[in-house]
């Protein structure tokens, strides 16, 4: 066992293999990567977090996703996660792959990056999670593609076969590197697990961002913008002007953003200066209530 170094420089290209056949049975044999969370499968929270990806390929029967997908499936179907895994591969590329089960409702980008970036710096065959009680996590992972190819052939050999494996006999001879991840390798095997996150994402900390994350999903928009200067926007223009102009304004600097430049700086440059107006707004409303009581502002009546 190797324990990870701190973390530097961008990780390297790779590519994703999603497994999301099981059977499901502590469901009660559910559709579980369509069981949705914060109102987005579950299969469409994982493939969000390995967007990056050059290639990315889920192993199971073709459904509907956010954001295409390249579909495998293992034979026979059902055959397990060690064929299944097999399967996916066979579609890769990347001398890195990021290894992931469809019910991980909160694994983020920044996870994926840290377990990439830390195989590539180790030097170990994988780099995985583990759980809140120290456990190995090898569905939440990133590999040398290379080393599952090699473990993957020599299995098969031994076993006439990869169908029917637990996955502790590929990772059992695979250099890896732990890396603590409680709340990313938070998986959902039961519905009480469902019920469990569905509690966690509209908790005060984590609604706005679990919200955000969820309307881009849905209009396909991959932009990160700084939320905080959009609600500093809304507030003064409900403040200044009137409760109805804070979602009207910020429906208008996204649309002004849309038609020029379209990124994060258009987004914030277009609200920088629908800020300076609500306050500009403000002052004029204030100016006209000080020269109406006699104030200050007010010309010389003598």
């Amino acid at each position: 066992m190797t324990t990870a170094p701190a973390a530097s420089g961008a990780p390297a290209p790779y590519d994703a293999v999603v497994l999301a056949g099981g059977s499901a049975r502590r469901l009660g044999g559910a559709d579980k990567p369509a069981v949705r969370v914060g109102g987005r499968a579950l299969l469409d929270r994982v493939l969000a977090a390995c967007a990056g990806a050059r290639t990315t390929v889920v192993v199971a029967a073709p459904r509907p996703t956010a954001r295409p997908v390249r579909w495998a499936r293992e034979e026979p179907p059902g055959g397990g996660p060690v064929a299944a895994l097999e399967a996916g591969l066979r579609c890769t590329t990347a001398g890195h792959v990021l290894v992931l089960s469809a019910d991980l409702p909160f694994l983020e980008r920044g996870t994926v990056e840290r377990l990439l970036t830390t195989l590539r710096d180790t030097g170990a065959d994988g780099a995985l999670l583990t759980d809140a009680d120290g456990r190995d996590q090898p569905l939440v992972a990133a590999y040398r593609t290379a080393a599952l190819h090699r473990e993957l052939t020599a299995l098969a050999v031994t076993h006439d076969g990869l169908t029917g494996l637990p996955l502790r006999r590929l990772t059992g001879a695979l250099r890896l590197t732990r890396v603590p991840g409680p709340l990313a390798s938070f998986d959902c095997d039961t519905w009480d697990d469902i019920a469990d996150a569905r509690a966690r994402i509209r908790e005060h900390g984590h609604v706005l961002d679990e919200w955000i994350s969820a309307v881009k999903d849905e209009l396909g928009i991959d932009l990160d913008v700084d939320t905080g200067v959009l609600l500093d926007l809304a507030r003064d223009a409900a403040h200044g002007v009137a409760r109805p102009a804070a979602p009207l304004t910020t429906f208008l600097v996204g649309y002004a953003a849309a038609k020029g430049a379209g990124g994060p700086e258009a987004v914030a440059e277009a609200a920088r200066r629908a800020a300076a107006l609500a306050l500009r707004w403000q002052e004029e409303s204030n100016v006209g209530k000080d020269e109406s009581n006699g104030g200050p502002s007010a010309p010389d009546a003598g």
